[in-house]
């Protein structure tokens, strides 16, 4: 693997949505610069340098205040990067943190030190050799108080995913609502699933984003406007109003073969949160919550 990748838009447009005062990115990320912070020897994608430089640039175009950097697979457990890209930000963005689950209690106060509140752990096969449930409950157990774990996994395994995250032991978040089918509309089995799943514990949030990963015509799906997920989604957000956060996804990983606009990407925002109230609660409040909650 030697051909670095970019699967981020050049020149986004600027959204015609403009979000809230102190809204929150919640989910973005950051590569390298390589050279500075190499990448993982097991990453199963190589991209281009996408660095804090460039997150917070968006971040301001877009018209967002503060970013939660959530740790790329392509670095590994090597959280170096998305706590350099914290420490750069001038406390307008924490983090989520992957870890060996031999991590030490020291090891996990530094990273809290460095502004990471949470863990991912992710259990999609073309992007981790091994997702031990047994280790990460073990680490889940011993959190800095205050952190949550985030979760990545695709909607055929929610079923055998329910014992585990039945047994984390602290809040949960799920990674882009666990990849359902957005063109099986809102009361399709994938979404009744994930309803299902949310009503069996009141501390499990969502991330509503995703509109070009999960309704991308490679997938069978619309494509930017995304009117799939538009549809699938918004009933969601409006029904668990209090545990939903958003986020770009910028660099956008892996989606280089449908390189979406972040512009059009934040525009979907008031179609599955079609009032200032929803809109607020998504983008400001829940995440602060999480993420800041000193300051909420």
């Amino acid at each position: 693997m030697s051909d670095r990748i970019v699967s981020w838009h050049p020149a986004p447009s600027k959204p015609s949505y403009t979000p809230p005062p102190g809204a929150v990115d919640a989910h973005c990320h950051v590569f390298g610069p390589m050279a500075e912070f190499p990448f993982s020897a097991k990453a199963k994608y190589l991209p281009q340098d996408a660095g804090p430089d460039m997150l917070f640039a968006l971040r301001d175009h877009l018209g967002f205040s503060r970013n939660v950097i959530v740790q790329a697979s392509c670095h590994g457990t090597d959280n170096a990067a998305t706590l350099d890209a914290i420490a750069r930000s001038g406390g307008k963005a924490r983090g989520v943190a992957v870890v060996d689950p031999a991590i030490s209690a020291d090891e996990l106060a530094a990273l809290h030190a460095g502004g990471i509140r949470g863990i991912r752990f992710n259990f999609l096969k073309r992007l981790v050799d091994n997702a031990p449930k047994d280790k990460f409950l073990e680490v889940a157990a011993r959190l800095p108080e205050g952190w949550h774990v985030v979760i990545y996994f695709e909607a055929d395994i929610l079923e055998e995913m329910r014992p585990f995250i039945d047994a984390i032991p602290v809040p949960v978040v799920i990674d882009h609502m666990g990849r359902p089918d957005v063109t099986q509309g809102p009361d399709g089995p994938d979404m009744k699933a994930f309803r299902a799943l949310l009503d069996s514990r009141d501390d499990i949030w969502f991330k509503a984003t995703c509109p070009e990963r999960l309704d991308a015509r490679k997938e069978g799906g619309m494509g930017d406007p995304w009117d799939n997920f538009a549809a699938a989604v918004a009933p969601l957000v409006a029904d668990y109003p209090d545990r939903v956060i958003w986020g770009t996804d910028w660099p956008h990983p892996n989606m280089q073969d449908e390189i979406a606009d972040d512009g059009h990407i934040v525009d979907m925002i008031p179609r599955i949160a079609p009032t200032e109230e929803l809109r607020r609660k998504m983008l400001v409040t829940n995440p602060m919550r999480l993420y800041w909650p000193e300051e909420s």
